[in-house]
């Protein structure tokens, strides 16, 4: 009973944390952070961060965003702490029976209040992309076994997740045959339904499944002369992503001849832009009651781009130019995610919004004096959900190259004016990761070494926490 209440609680406060959610706008509130992220303000990002959540221990969110932030100071233990803890926040929801029927009470409370009222446990490629960007810091911090464990949970991740939406999608299948024809996203008047329509994110297998989180798998079970587990690696990248010459080559290399003398086969990573904003927007949605016809307006969210990052397709490696190939875009996967759950965003929408007119309906009859002040609180409360994991990179490209051992320097070109960054191989197989917002970059593995840049604090007034 004890352990009960102590689940209930810890339940309870996830959605305290955040205050009031029928009101908290997230997209907002990451808008002070992500402008000090991309001025490289990243001490007054977190500290930003931490004012607005000043309730210990923070969201699911909260632990996402700071560990990205994190680690692009260098900082991978406190970076490690915070993911860690999200980790095992999503573990104990999904292994707990007590967890399901609370989900759907918050669940449940959405259809008349709003979607911010349902508990944020992380879309599925929040989950996947955790584990794939823990791997990545710790592969940073030369931790190649570790990195092998973390990249090997991921895909069982992915199994768990594909397990859950098979049912999942059948459920809301069978729904829909029983209730006959129903609204679509594209039936919504004003909604920007090409964004979600888009060729590349209906060609994603999934909205989950990435093709660089199995190419770097791949890549570290190589390293570690794994090469039985590599392939596979490979070869799912290569499904994810057809038709792409780096992946196909990745696995025609498994089998050739090893590196020569002094030779080192690096793998450059470079993560590009911030993953898109949730916005709500209203859109009229017709309600008949009585013989009468009303319109209310109703809000359904979208997703804006981020525009601050120009694009990145090539990296300069000893002053020669290297083309980077795409494997993997969270601006793609978010708009599929959103595509996906838009069947039952519109159902619950359209549930809240007869409950919203016949109640209008009533007052106008019976109580007219309330109808006013019914309709503003209506009004007030009636918003989309903008949660997300903001501070992901947008894009996710990588080159594959074979150097000599030593020391090298690269460039990147959103960042022209910076330093070269200069980086020391030394083993048989390395893998370096850069991050470029606006016209930063960020380069923290312990094999780079930044050369002297001018302090980017003062481009900024610090936070006040």
């Amino acid at each position: 009973m004890a352990t009960r209440l102590r689940f209930i609680f810890v339940l309870s406060a996830c959605l305290l944390l955040s205050g009031c959610p029928t009101l908290r706008d997230y997209n907002a509130e990451l808008g002070e952070t992500l402008e000090y992220f991309k001025a490289g303000q990243l001490d007054g990002a977190v500290a930003v961060l931490d004012r607005n959540n000043p309730i210990p221990p923070g969201d699911l969110l909260y632990h996402f965003e700071k560990g990205e932030l994190l680690r692009l100071t260098g900082n991978f233990p406190d970076s490690y702490q915070h993911w860690d803890y999200a980790d095992r926040l999503i573990e104990g929801w999904d292994n707990s029976p007590m967890f399901v029927p609370f989900k759907k009470f918050t669940e449940f409370n959405s259809y008349s209040a709003n979607d911010k009222v349902r508990l944020y446990d992380g879309y599925d490629f929040e989950r996947v992309a955790l584990t794939t960007q823990m791997a990545l810091m710790l592969l940073s911090g030369s931790e190649t076994e570790l990195a092998r464990v973390m990249i090997k949970k991921t895909h069982e991740r992915e199994a768990t997740i594909a397990d859950k939406r098979d049912k999942q999608y059948l459920e809301l299948e069978n729904q829909a045959k029983e209730e006959g024809a129903a609204m679509k996203f594209q039936d919504l008047q004003g909604y920007p339904v090409a964004t979600l329509d888009a060729p590349e994110v209906i060609a994603l297998k999934n909205s989950y499944q990435s093709a660089f989180s199995h190419y770097l798998a791949g890549f570290i079970y190589e390293s570690l002369n794994e090469k039985d587990l590599a392939a596979p690696g490979y070869r799912q990248a290569i499904e994810l992503r057809p038709n792409t010459p780096l992946l196909e080559q990745a696995l025609r290399n498994l089998a050739k001849s090893p590196l020569k003398a002094g030779e080192v086969d690096v793998l450059l990573i470079v993560q590009t832009g911030l993953a898109p904003a949730r916005s709500s927007v209203r859109v009229p949605i017709s309600v008949d009651v009585e013989g009468e016809t009303y319109i209310t307006n109703m809000s359904f969210p979208i997703l804006v781009p981020d525009t601050s990052t120009p694009p990145v397709d090539f990296i300069m490696v000893d002053g020669k130019k290297h083309k980077l190939t795409l494997l993997n875009s969270f601006g793609d996967m978010s708009r599929r995610t959103l595509r996906d759950d838009m069947p039952g965003i519109i159902q619950r929408t359209l549930h809240r919004a007869r409950s919203n007119v016949e109640y209008l309906a009533y007052l106008k009859k019976h109580r007219l004096e309330k109808l006013e002040e019914t309709l503003l609180q209506q009004l007030q409360r009636e918003d989309a959900d903008t949660r997300g994991w903001r501070t992901l990179p947008d894009k996710t490209l990588v080159a594959r190259l074979r150097l000599k051992k030593g020391l090298h320097q690269l460039t990147l070109p959103n960042a022209p004016d910076a330093a070269p960054v200069r980086f020391k191989l030394d083993q048989t197989h390395q893998a370096f990761s850069l991050r470029a917002v606006g016209d930063r970059r960020f380069a923290v593995d312990v094999a780079l070494q930044l050369d002297t840049l001018p302090a980017p604090q003062a481009a900024i007034s610090p936070a006040q926490p």
